[in-house]
Parts: C-alpha cells; sequence; structure tokens
C-alpha cells in the first residue's frame, strides 16, 4: 500500500536525492517516460524542507516518489529557475498579479519507474492541496515542453500553461494551479490511504 506523507527526516531527503540521481536527463538512455533536470543537494532540501514540507510517496522502505515545495524566498539558492522567476514576477493568473498572490513553487516532482500509472502522481498533488491550500493560492512549476509525459499529466491534474520561455537549456512551460479550486480533493483516494490506479 502506498501513502503520501510530508518528508520527514534525512532518511526520506536522501532518498529523493537518490530516486532525483536515477532520473536526471543526464542518466537515462530514454526520455520518453519523463525526466528531472534540476539537480538538489541535502542542504538544499533541508534548506526548502524548514520552510515548508515536501512530500513523499511511499511504499514500506521503498520511495514511490516525491514533490519538492519551495517557497518564493528561496529563490536566490537556485539562479539556474531565475528566468522562470523572473517572468512569473508578470505573469497574471485568474486575473490577477501572480505576484501578488501566495504561491509557492512545486520544486520538482517524479514518480519511480515501478510506480507511474498507479496514481502516484495524483495523490502526491493532493497532498499538496490538502496541506498547503489553506495558507497558499497557488501552486507554480514549469516544465519542459519536449517532456510530454510530464506536460500532459500537469495538465490532467489541473495546471494551465501560462506562458512559455526559453533559457540557455530548453524551452519551458511555466504552469500553475489554483489550489483552491482543488479538484483532485474530489475524487479519487485521500492523500494518506490506498491508491488506486489512475
Amino acid at each position: 500500500m502506498v501513502t503520501v506523507r510530508p518528508a520527514a527526516d534525512d532518511r526520506d531527503l536522501q532518498a529523493i536525492l537518490d530516486l532525483q540521481r536515477a532520473n536526471l536527463e543526464r542518466n537515462l538512455a530514454s526520455l520518453a517516460d519523463g525526466h528531472v533536470t534540476l539537480e538538489h543537494t541535502l542542504d538544499s532540501l533541508r534548506r526548502m524542507q524548514a520552510l515548508e514540507p515536501s512530500f513523499v510517496a511511499v511504499e514500506g522502505s521503498a520511495l514511490a516518489g516525491y514533490a519538492l515545495v519551495m517557497t518564493p524566498a528561496l529563490r536566490p539558492l537556485f539562479p539556474v529557475l531565475e528566468p522562470m522567476f523572473t517572468l512569473a514576477d508578470g505573469l497574471t493568473f485568474h486575473g490577477k498579479a501572480l505576484r501578488s498572490l501566495r504561491y509557492y513553487v512545486m520544486g520538482q516532482v517524479c514518480v519511480a519507474p515501478p510506480y507511474r500509472g498507479t496514481g502516484v502522481f495524483d495523490a502526491l498533488y493532493r497532498a499538496h492541496a490538502e496541506a498547503l491550500g489553506p495558507r497558499h493560492d497557488a501552486v507554480v512549476t514549469e516544465v519542459a515542453t519536449r517532456n510530454r509525459r510530464s506536460l500532459r499529466a500537469h495538465r490532467r491534474v489541473g495546471f494551465e500553461v501560462l506562458a512559455t520561455h526559453r533559457d540557455a537549456t530548453d524551452e519551458w512551460a511555466v504552469v500553475g494551479w489554483d489550489l483552491q479550486v482543488r479538484p483532485l480533493t474530489e475524487r479519487g483516494p485521500r492523500a494518506r490511504g490506498p491508491l488506486a490506479p489512475d
């Protein structure tokens, strides 16, 4: 049985780093099943965790997936994300300036290969909506436009494309999800309960 909960300690954070490393674009022979781009350190995860909890999906001692939470206060920690933040500063979301909203950045989401297509991705976002929705208006992230699997999954959850931009590494879709709508909390299993297939 897979459950989703906040990351608890360095053991969880190290498991995140291990899964991240296995799914970094440079470590994969094929990108057809998705990939992650940004590489974190234990220190950066600890700093993120100190402000808002990240979430892990676990089955026994196995990490099925993770979803990292990054507040805009940590913007200087990841200079590579500056183009996204600069663009976000000028965007509107549902008629309001994004910078005027209480938003956070999905620092990265990743599901281990054996758990893809089993509902883990949706359960991770459901946990975000339930835990962070009361004090945040929206979630923003960016997805490489060539990472079609991730774009489809984000659209399924309810993310909308706010803008696209190109930096030195790739073309990115900046996407946002209105946490006050929270469609995932109204269908499917609870975040802490067993997961049903997609």
